[in-house]
């Protein structure tokens, strides 16, 4: 399987309804690294690698997110994997 790195932003009412602990929940179930952070615009940002399948995995997690939040767009960059993330964290 390809390793490789996707880029995500998250728009909608994301933002104070634990989307960052359920996303770092989820890339961590699904082996992924990078990190996830909230945003000055009210969005939030995903930066993960791993095996392609799991990314595809968290990117249709993404699309709805946890249960208290409504998701109307996510915007993603696919990137050459790096290798530069140890774990997933939540970034302030």
């Amino acid at each position: 399987m390809a390793l490789k790195q996707l880029n995500l932003v998250v728009r909608g009412r994301v933002q104070g309804v634990y989307f960052r602990a359920s996303a770092q929940r989820e890339a961590r179930r699904l082996g992924l690294t990078g990190w996830v952070k909230n945003r000055n615009d009210g969005s939030v940002e995903i930066l993960a690698e791993g095996e392609e399948t799991s990314i595809r995995e968290l990117y249709g997690w993404a699309q709805k997110g946890p249960s208290a939040a409504r998701v109307d767009r996510v915007d993603t960059r696919w990137r050459s994997f790096s290798g530069d993330f140890p774990d997933f964290r939540i970034l302030d």
